[in-house]
């Protein structure tokens, strides 16, 4: 079952045991998942591959949209925080909770360093100038794992040294 159907199903489930938060945030997760799908069939349409139907997002993609809506979710946070409104931050990480669960299983710290210190002795690299050569590398290893933000820091605290 793809992560789409998962959702789908976990979304009947909320319905049907009214579970409003959860019902919200699958309701907006899946609305994400219909906007990516129609940036990617207009995306087709422009390089003139019309022809081809797009199905749905790959499983790949499908956890990009996930990480981009906790990613939403923890800069409303913020914005919440400064205006003193910490019971509308609450709500959203409540939210963040629940789009969690569709999540692969991320990788601790110690895990990326390691595979960062790796990649780095492959490739040969040395100084803060290889950075964005080191995170193309690590981040298509880690791709739906780790946070983009953790791995960046972990990076240039690793050649920086």
């Amino acid at each position: 079952m793809s992560l789409k159907e998962t959702i789908q199903t976990d979304l009947k489930e909320a319905l049907k045991e009214g579970r409003r938060r959860e019902i919200r945030t699958l309701r907006m997760l899946l609305a994400a998942f219909q906007e990516r799908e129609k940036a990617k069939r207009a995306s087709l349409v422009k390089k003139g591959e019309q022809e081809k139907e797009v199905e749905s997002l790959s499983e790949e993609e499908a956890i990009e949209v996930v990480f981009s809506e906790i990613k939403r979710r923890k800069e409303a946070i913020e914005e919440f925080k400064k205006g003193n409104r910490e019971d509308l931050a609450q709500e959203e990480e409540k939210e963040i909770e629940v789009l969690k669960r569709y999540l692969p299983e991320q990788l601790s710290e110690e895990e990326i360093r390691k595979m960062v210190k790796e990649i780095i002795i492959a490739g040969n690299f040395g100084g803060i100038k290889d950075f964005g050569r080191v995170m193309k590398e690590i981040m298509s290893k880690v791709k739906g794992r780790a946070e983009g933000k953790l791995v960046s820091k972990i990076v240039k605290e690793i050649l920086s040294q």
